[in-house]
């Protein structure tokens, strides 16, 4: 919505985190969206700001406990049977409606395919501005602007946007950017319960039932301690053996850059990187991996990176805590027989 005289920006307040549901469970990008919108909130104190979770859904009876230990002031619920698959069009026309009533002013949103569904409509609704795939997001401190970060230009270069006469401001963030903040087992707020309007109900088609993709469920980068990450440097996709038996050896998942994946020898499932997954793996190790800016900014966050490349010079082992020059086919099937024995 276009700020006005009559409608300007100290009418629009709070950091809204749009929530996802997931098997009856919280998804846990909303709960690493929740930590980021308490930190941006704390920087828009002055102007009473409050981290808010916007939860719609069926069924979604004591979910809004676990919002609140992870740092959500308020939780706006909206349970109805209407809401029990996703339905951009449903949903889309309830958030716009409770962005007009309550007027956040800011909106952040997971990338997932909900989320990149959802959000475009809901800025087109409102009129306002959407920054998608975040890498980071911070309050100028003069201003008071949100601060929207992503690559551009092919990844090129890293974009900073702001979105001065518009409101909400709104961002997706992909799974794996932010962390999740310590839970505050003993964290209370304020739970507000909404409702569906039936002229919302009103749609062109009935989803009767949902089934995850058998890729998605196979391969879950997301929630590996180890990620063991083939590049081009594997040179085939029998090359990935060395990959995969070093992943087994640490109980771990295996990875891999785009140009892997584009010569077809592994799925697009485990790709990392900016069109792929941004993930945070408590070790991550990169074989044959080069290191260009677009899968950088999907691992960077790992607790530990380990590169093995050939070239001591690759960006990938600027970035390393552990750097070792080497060919991956001699270097990897060493390590995994250390560590098998």
């Amino acid at each position: 919505m276009k700020l006005s005289e009559l409608d300007s920006a100290d009418n629009y307040n709070d950091v809204w985190v749009l929530g996802e549901v997931v098997e009856g469970k919280v998804h846990r990008v909303t709960l690493e969206l929740l930590g980021k919108a308490k930190d941006l909130a704390e920087k828009r104190a002055s102007s009473g700001s409050k981290v808010v979770c916007l939860l719609m859904g069926y069924q979604l009876d004591g979910l809004e406990k676990e919002l609140f230990s992870h740092h959500a002031d308020k939780v706006i619920k909206v349970d109805d049977e209407s809401l029990k698959f996703f339905n951009d069009s449903i949903h889309a026309s309830v958030v716009t409606r409770l962005v007009k009533k309550y007027k956040p002013e800011i909106m952040i949103s997971g990338a997932t395919s909900k989320g990149r569904s959802l959000m475009p409509l809901v800025a087109v609704k409102l009129e306002t501005g959407l920054t998608a795939d975040c890498t980071g997001l911070e309050i100028d401190e003069e201003s008071g602007l949100l601060l929207q970060t992503r690559p551009a230009y092919g990844g090129n270069i890293i974009a900073t946007i702001k979105c001065e006469d518009y409101r909400p401001q709104m961002s997706t963030v992909r799974q794996g950017v932010f962390k999740v903040l310590p839970e505050d087992v003993s964290g209370t707020g304020e739970l507000i319960s909404e409702f569906v309007l039936d002229e919302e109900k009103q749609t062109s088609f009935t989803i009767i039932s949902e089934e995850g993709l058998d890729g998605e469920t196979r391969v879950n980068l997301h929630d590996a301690n180890v990620i063991v990450t083939g590049g081009r440097g594997v040179k085939s996709a029998d090359g990935f053996k060395v990959i995969h038996d070093l992943a087994d050896a640490v109980n771990g998942a295996v990875g891999a850059t785009r140009a892997t994946i584009d010569s077809g020898w592994i799925s697009y499932s485990h790709q990392v990187g900016q069109t792929g997954l941004t993930v945070q793996p408590e070790v991550y190790i990169a074989c044959g991996v080069s290191g260009q800016i677009q899968h950088l900014v999907g691992m960077q966050s790992s607790d530990f990176i380990i590169a093995i490349n050939k070239d001591p010079d690759a960006p990938i082992m600027k970035l390393a805590d552990v750097a070792i020059v080497g060919d991956l086919f001699e270097v990897v099937p060493e390590i995994t027989k250390l560590l098998s024995n």
